[in-house]
């Protein structure tokens, strides 16, 4: 599928969008999406905006000084009021539509899709001028946008705002994107939007871009999550893989140590204890998957699962699909959904399930399965992971 011409790309397949433009320069596409209805409308935008199980930003400007408001709101601007934008994130946990919408970007490895955002401005209204930290897809849903946008090496922001805006702003390229129209930015690509039109909605598909500081703390708290598991019996060392560290049990022992005139010095013995003990720790490649499939498998934490209704076993002809909320991806012999490592391997229909977030249960799926994965599935539904449809 990776050879296929897209239209979402503009006639690009997969893979050669890849190659040239991602993390690299800036795409248009002039109806990507063409009859594109916003997956969520304005007035449901602004009804979830006063939830606070929804996380949402007010921002405009007020004596040209720029402004900026979390919610829950309990009132918006008019309809009719310029400059004002409504930022809504993680549409994609509250929609299926939404969440429909971002899974046609699964030419990028799931592990890397963050969310979907929505925006709602009035004529006039934007963020500023600013860039992002990751790769962003902005379509068009509603009214229309003005954006500017370049790749400038000044990224230097305005001291004292409540926003990142860029000092220098000086864009390369602009485009009037309507309904249907999308803009691809690799990260750091500076860029502003200005909505032409009160009805503007703007969807943004964004990307996890972890900083290394995150991923080291990552390892080193996997790290000590396998010792404690060792230390509790919490898990076989047997395990495929291991899920448990090395044997740290043996205690420090210097029956070299001579009499000493500064006690309070700290002696090298136990120096070189710690470093050796840190050594025997294994930062390999499967601690690596087993720390980003739970942490990158955990569910939003405004998610809510409700099972749709009880199953007590699965039928043919049905279809098992996964809930927009949940998080599922797969490395080696480790499967993770919603945060945790699951007690089964990926075999092939667990793939499928995962990478295409469905699966059609035929008699022949049936027949493939066995009693672990079908009590896996049956598990899932119970917690509302997973549905079952007809």
């Amino acid at each position: 599928m990776t050879h296929k011409p897209l239209a979402m790309l503009g006639g690009l397949t997969a893979e050669q969008f890849m190659h040239h433009h991602w993390q690299k320069r800036p795409l248009l596409v002039k109806q990507a999406f063409p009859g594109i209805e916003p997956p969520v409308s304005a007035a449901n935008l602004k009804k979830l905006s006063k939830r606070d199980d929804v996380q949402s930003r007010l921002i405009w400007q007020e004596q040209g000084q720029w402004q900026l408001e979390h919610g829950p709101f309990g009132s918006l601007p008019g309809a009719k009021e310029p400059n004002w934008t409504l930022l809504v994130q993680s549409l994609d946990i509250h929609s299926d539509s939404a969440s429909a919408l971002l899974h046609q970007f699964n030419f990028v490895p799931s592990a890397r899709l963050d969310d979907l955002m929505a925006s709602i401005a009035t004529q006039g209204g934007g963020v500023g001028p600013h860039f992002d930290s990751y790769d962003v897809f902005l379509i068009q849903a509603q009214g229309q946008r003005h954006w500017k946008f370049g790749q400038q090496k000044d990224l230097t922001l305005i001291d004292g705002l409540p926003l990142k805006i860029l000092k220098n702003f000086t864009p390369q390229e602009d485009a009037v994107l309507e309904p249907g129209d999308m803009l691809y930015l690799p990260p750091h690509a500076a860029h502003d939007g200005i909505a032409l039109t009160n009805d503007c909605m703007t969807l943004s598909v964004g990307f996890r871009a972890p900083d290394m500081a995150t991923l080291a703390q990552g390892m080193l708290e996997a790290a000590a999550e396998q010792i404690a598991a060792r230390e509790h019996g919490a898990t076989s060392p047997m395990a495929d893989p291991p899920l448990a560290g090395p044997d740290l049990s043996a205690r420090l022992r210097d029956p070299e140590q001579a009499a000493v005139t500064e006690p309070a010095l700290i002696p090298d013995t136990m120096i070189n204890a710690s470093i050796n003990a840190v050594k025997s720790l294994r930062f390999d490649h499967a601690l690596a998957c087993r720390f980003l499939g739970c942490w990158l498998t955990e569910p939003n934490p405004l998610a809510v699962f409700e099972p749709s209704v009880e199953v007590s076993d699965l039928r043919s002809n049905g279809h098992l699909v996964l809930d927009r909320r949940t998080r599922m991806i797969y490395r080696d012999t480790m499967l993770f959904i919603n945060g945790e490592l699951a007690s089964i391997k990926p075999n092939a229909i667990l793939k499928r399930l995962a990478n295409h977030r469905n699966l059609h249960l035929t008699q022949a799926t049936l027949r493939g399965l066995s009693m672990a994965t079908r009590d896996c599935l049956l598990d899932w539904l119970d917690a509302g992971w997973l549905h079952l449809k007809s």
